[in-house]
Parts: C-alpha cells; sequence; structure tokens
C-alpha cells in the first residue's frame, strides 16, 4: 500500500498534468475520435455521456459512452478539479460492482482489456427512472439541503416533536447527530437541476415510476446496502448512506444505472478495534466527499491547488482502505487515456 508520504509525493509530482486535457467534446470536434461525430454529448457534473444513432452494438443495444472528469461538485456548484480523482471512483465503482451486480445488475458492457481504472465507461443507453435512490443508516452530519440531518435541525429549531422525512415519521429527540438510525431508510430524491427529498408515493403519483417499480428498486437496494455493509465490516468500516441510479434496459429489466458504492455517492466511516465509531476531534474518520464539503466556506468557492491536493490523497487513501488494492495511477496523458479506452470499447462493441 502507498504510505500518505508517498500519496502525497504522487499527487505532487503528477497532480498537475494528469488533470489536464481536452473535454469530450472538443476531443470529438478535433477529430480525435473520428466515430463520435455527429453524436450528442451530454455534460454532467462529474462525467460526460456521448450517445447517438451510430453507436449501436452489433446486436442493437443502443450505447451510451461515459466520461468521467475530475471534476468535484458540492452543494451543486463545481468546485474545481482533484487529481486522480477519475481514475480512483472507476476504480472505486469497478471494484463495488463485482460485488453487488448479481442483485443490482447493470447497465456496464464488459470490454477486455479495458482497465478497472478506466475513466471510460461503456455503458447500454438506459432509459432512465428519473430518481436518485437514497439509503441511510445513520444520520451524518451533513450541510446538503436534501440531507436528514439539515431537516432535523430545522425541526428542532421550531420545537417539533415529530419529523416527517420521506415519508418516515421520526421522533426529534430520539436522534443524534451521526447516530444510527431505527431502521435502514429509503428516500428518495428528484433528478431536478436542484435535488429534493421527497417520499415514495411522490413518485408514483407523479408517474416517475410504478409502485413494483420502485419495490423492486428499494428492495435489491437493500439487500445490496447489507451485502456491502458485510464486506466494509471486514475491513474496519461501516457504510452509513450510499446514493444510487437506475433505468431500464433493452430488455425491459431494472438495472444500476450509474456508480455504485464509491466515494462520491457514499459515506464510508471507520470502525475501531472494538467496533465502535473511530472518531477524531469527536467527528467520524469518515472516508467520502463530505471532507470536501467541509472545505466550503462560500457558495462559488474554488479548491485550491492545496486544497485539492489534500482531497487527492484523501480518496487514494479511501480507495486503497476500501479496496485493500494499492493505487497504481495511471500516468499517461488524460487525452491518451480517452482515446485509446474509447477506441478500444468501439472496436469491441461496434
Amino acid at each position: 500500500m502507498l504510505d500518505e508520504k508517498e500519496i502525497s509525493e504522487l499527487v505532487a509530482a503528477h497532480g498537475v498534468t494528469v488533470n489536464v486535457g481536452r473535454p469530450i467534446e472538443a476531443l470529438i470536434a478535433d477529430g480525435e475520435i473520428p466515430r463520435l461525430k455527429g453524436c450528442t454529448v451530454l455534460t454532467g457534473k462529474v462525467s460526460d455521456s456521448v450517445f447517438g444513432e451510430a453507436l449501436v452494438t452489433r446486436t442493437g443495444v443502443p450505447i451510451r459512452l461515459m466520461f468521467r472528469n475530475n471534476r468535484i461538485s458540492t452543494h451543486d456548484v463545481n468546485r474545481g478539479a482533484i487529481p486522480f480523482k477519475d481514475q480512483v471512483l472507476a476504480f472505486n465503482h469497478d471494484h463495488m460492482l463485482r460485488l453487488v451486480q448479481p442483485v443490482l445488475g447493470t447497465s456496464q458492457f464488459t470490454v477486455p482489456g479495458l482497465l478497472p481504472s478506466s475513466t471510460v465507461i461503456p455503458a447500454e443507453n438506459l432509459q432512465l427512472i428519473m430518481l436518485e435512490n437514497v439509503l441511510r443508516l445513520y444520520m451524518a452530519e451533513s450541510s446538503t439541503s436534501t440531507s436528514l440531518y439539515q431537516h432535523w435541525l430545522a425541526a428542532k429549531e421550531a420545537g417539533e416533536a415529530t419529523l416527517r422525512y420521506a415519508g418516515h415519521d421520526l421522533t426529534v429527540s430520539a436522534l443524534e447527530p451521526n447516530g444510527i438510525l431505527p431502521y435502514l431508510m429509503d428516500t428518495p430524491s428528484t433528478k431536478d437541476k436542484v435535488d429534493r427529498t421527497i417520499d415514495a408515493q411522490y413518485l408514483i403519483d407523479e408517474g416517475i415510476c410504478t409502485q413494483g417499480q420502485y419495490n423492486q428498486i428499494r428492495n435489491a437496494s437493500i439487500m445490496a446496502f447489507g451485502m456491502i455493509s458485510q464486506y466494509l465490516l471486514e475491513k474496519g468500516m461501516v457504510l452509513v448512506d450510499t446514493k444510487t441510479e437506475h433505468g431500464i434496459n433493452s430488455e425491459g429489466k431494472i438495472v444500476a444505472a450509474d456508480e455504485l458504492y464509491t466515494m462520491d455517492s457514499s459515506r464510508f466511516w471507520r470502525l475501531d478495534e472494538d467496533g465502535a465509531l473511530l472518531t477524531r476531534n469527536g467527528k467520524p474518520v469518515s472516508f467520502s466527499k463530505e471532507f470536501a464539503r467541509g472545505m466550503v466556506t462560500s457558495q462559488d468557492q474554488q479548491f485550491t491547488d492545496e486544497q485539492a491536493n489534500a482531497i487527492a490523497v484523501r480518496y487514494i487513501q479511501g480507495l486503497q482502505h476500501l479496496t485493500g488494492v494499492p493505487f497504481a495511477p495511471d500516468l499517461r496523458p488524460r487525452d491518451q487515456r480517452i482515446i485509446e479506452s474509447t477506441n478500444l470499447i468501439l472496436d469491441t462493441l461496434l
């Protein structure tokens, strides 16, 4: 395993160069990937997608290529680029997917030779179900507006005895910051420009999904949550909460549509030798994006190079702890990595 000093040296030496590269839209416009000419490009917070009529497998399945970038978003604001973040989260997702794919399914295609750290992900272009499926086992302290913690603070300040959150009725006095909840809670949110937490009945009433579809998503996700929790327990960690997204594939099956159990989509807390939460300065020792959220002091803040490097070190440490595998960075120029990975995928699928 790389120790903290080695990770810091790696980030300091290569942090700038691994972030340098053209966006996928520019690579296509510059003729670097001719087979993607004329395709639609959608730019997201932390990844971009490419799809189009020409992107169809030999068996007629529509393809969506997802290009991870190094951007980091908190509070729905892009805060800048974090060195190696694309590779770290790609490997993180790939590792977790192998554990839960039998339960959640996947939209991804298997491409021989594609590295687990590849920042280009080949997937079926699903019919997305427009919800974020959020499961919570703890009431983690959080500054995000959709969090249970922020709703609890508001209810407590208002002197309310009961808090209704995503269809769940909770006793305000029975909850405590970073405390375990009475049960694993499903707390879905919308996929609007600004996400908001809602209850399952809203999804059904608004035609976002059917009752049967929601039941399948919730039940499969609860099973997967348990599987990952058991895996993490052996590594001295606990899964606090997680967010997954889902869609319907060409066979009519609901499958996972995006990253699974990564440090951006989940919170992981360390346990001590006795199985209790490990704390530092009264807070749980965490591997998640919450570390970066804690650095935000103004709405439009952009992270400095020093802050970005510190976040990169934490991501790499978290990856090694989660997977038990030393981080092996791909130091090829980002453009080269994207072009070569994309061509490998297209050669295999088209």
